[in-house]
């Protein structure tokens, strides 16, 4: 072939992570009752909620003020925090339209990775400059709803995938998030160390290795790193062998010992002490638990 190829990138550090949590988009629905109206929802349902037509009330259990979410705005609830929506008629609007979406995850590396973000996180619309990715997602969406086709459910979870990966986009680059993996994900030279972590968490990675790839000196790598993502290189590598560890336990019947190789330690002690130390129990042990809890 000749002439001029356009070729998609290669996995990035936002991409290797949001893989490892295993996040996948679920089940959408369209909301549309008259006010008053008021429902609420349980902890652990992680919810994306945009706003067709009117405004909502979106809140958030302990909180004092509601969020209003008017026309084209959208809000994610990333931790699945309990939460209520309510549709009041003081306003003189009596009917508001939503389409409400639900996420799946792996609990385990998810829960310390997800730590970082807020427990909501807002997009607002602008009227005179919308934005495109928004807008389009929600008609796509809601094609889907109205004129269901061979292929919805999957349609419907990778819309929803997109979503959620460019509300972290906006969120990251708001300027708001304080650190964190998903800040550090989005930096052009600790991002590659990211990246390459999470590609291969069980190469014996050195900071010289990881410093030489984000094309910065030792010492300035290990400040950039620990700055950004709020550890330092050794404890992160150590959390995304674990992260691994415990995929490979709960969703595999590999020996523990072969796990232990695996995911990078040179022996059985060596990750039954990591696995202690973060889980406060034995690997096996562990495993047997995951099993025998038929919600996990």
């Amino acid at each position: 072939m000749t002439g001029h190829q356009d070729v998609l990138p290669g996995a990035d550090a936002l991409s290797e992570v949001l893989d490892a949590v295993r996040l996948r988009g679920d089940q959408v629905h369209r909301c549309e009752p008259s006010a008053p109206f008021a429902i609420q929802v349980p902890a652990e349902m992680r919810a994306l909620y945009i706003v067709e037509h009117g405004e909502i009330d979106l809140l958030l259990a302990g909180w004092a003020d509601p969020i209003r979410l008017g026309r084209g705005d959208v809000a994610l609830l990333p931790h699945g925090s309990a939460h209520s929506i309510e549709l009041g008629d003081e306003r003189g609007v009596h009917a508001a339209r939503w389409l409400c979406g639900t996420f799946t995850l792996d609990e385990v590396p998810a829960g310390r990775l997800l730590a970082v973000l807020p427990t909501v996180i807002e997009v607002h619309q602008d009227p005179t400059d919308p934005l495109e990715w928004l807008d389009v997602s929600g008609r796509l969406l809601a094609e889907e709803i109205t004129n269901p086709k061979p292929g919805s459910a999957v349609m419907v979870s990778r819309i929803l995938d997109l979503l959620f990966v460019q509300i972290l986009r906006a969120w990251a680059g708001s300027g708001v998030a304080e650190g964190g993996w998903l800040t550090a994900a989005m930096d052009p030279q600790v991002g590659k160390a990211l990246e390459a972590i999470h590609r291969d968490p069980a190469r014996a990675w050195t900071v010289e290795a990881l410093a030489h790839l984000a094309a910065l000196s030792r010492s300035a790598f290990a400040e950039r790193f620990t700055r950004l993502v709020g550890q330092t290189p050794g404890a992160y590598v150590t959390e995304r062998r674990l992260d691994r560890a415990t995929e490979l336990l709960r969703h595999s019947s590999t020996p523990v010992g072969t796990i232990a190789t695996m995911v990078g330690y040179e022996s059985d002690a060596a990750f039954s002490r990591a696995f202690r130390k973060r889980f406060a129990t034995s690997p096996l042990r562990w495993r047997r638990t995951q099993l025998s809890d038929p919600e996990r």
